[in-house]
């Protein structure tokens, strides 16, 4: 997959959230690139854009361990029940070595899973990440 594609395909998903959540469930997405202990933002939608580059270690939180550790299978995510602010709430492995982190820059994740229209706004998210499965994102940095 492209980066344009996957762009979209992350705008979409986006859409279809916040339309079953009635409001946006995460107001920040970017496509890293980890690869050889680097690290890239390869696209960016958010209100944040430097501020996000500048404080990424900080607010990976307690993502941080799965980001930077083990690498993950092409689709896998996770999530961080506790995340506030700028931290991460989640993130899917898009490629190798590349993540799409999914925040919400007021509210923790702990907070979104209490409103029962996330049920439902699950859905598109647990579908992008089977679209990525099934084509990852390749990206030369």
């Amino acid at each position: 997959m492209t980066l344009d594609h996957a762009k979209k395909l992350i705008q979409s998903c986006a859409e279809q959230m916040h339309a079953r959540y009635q409001k946006p469930v995460f107001d920040e997405w970017a496509i890293v690139s980890l690869a050889g202990n680097k690290g890239y933002v390869l696209a960016y939608i958010g209100p944040r854009k430097e501020d996000f580059k500048k404080n990424f270690l900080a607010d990976a939180g307690s993502l941080r361990a799965g980001l930077l550790g083990t690498p993950h299978e092409v689709g896998e995510y996770e999530f961080a029940r506790h995340g506030v602010g700028t931290g991460f709430e989640a993130f899917i492995s898009v490629g190798q070595g590349i993540y799409l982190i999914c925040n919400n820059t007021a509210q923790s994740m702990d907070g979104i899973t209490k409103d029962p229209r996330w049920l439902e706004a699950q859905v598109p998210f647990v579908e992008l990440s089977e679209q990525f499965r099934a084509d990852p994102l390749i990206h030369a940095c």
